[in-house]
């Protein structure tokens, strides 16, 4: 497991923008973010691998992108046309699969998007 540092989030208006950073302490072959709002389960938000394959929720298709930069173990969370759905904790995730959250977690980071 890797220790992750989580920078970013914040309060935005609807149809603003946020950036997420997560730094990790060693190298993992998928990095991505999950997000849990209140009274709801934890879901998957988006993953990349090393190589660069990338998974998203539908939900965030199109309003999200993904990056990471391997040379400093950081992965990135462009969010843009934030709604307020979106709001939530948001935690980074470092593991081996796309789509299974690892076994690393950050401590997670609150997104609020209210006008």
């Amino acid at each position: 497991q890797v220790q992750l540092v989580e920078s970013g989030g914040g309060l935005v208006q609807p149809g603003g923008s946020l950036r997420l950073s997560c730094a990790a302490s060693g190298s993992t072959y998928v990095m991505g973010w999950y997000r849990q709002a209140p009274g709801k389960q934890r879901e998957l938000v988006a993953t990349i691998s090393r190589g660069g394959i990338r998974k998203f929720a539908d939900s965030v298709k199109g309003r999200f992108t993904i990056s990471r930069d391997n040379a400093k173990n950081t992965v990135y969370l462009q969010m843009n046309s934030l709604k307020s759905e979106d709001t939530a904790v948001y935690y980074c995730n470092a593991g081996e699969n796309l789509i299974i959250p690892g076994g690393s977690w950050g401590q997670g980071t609150q997104v609020t998007v209210s006008s």
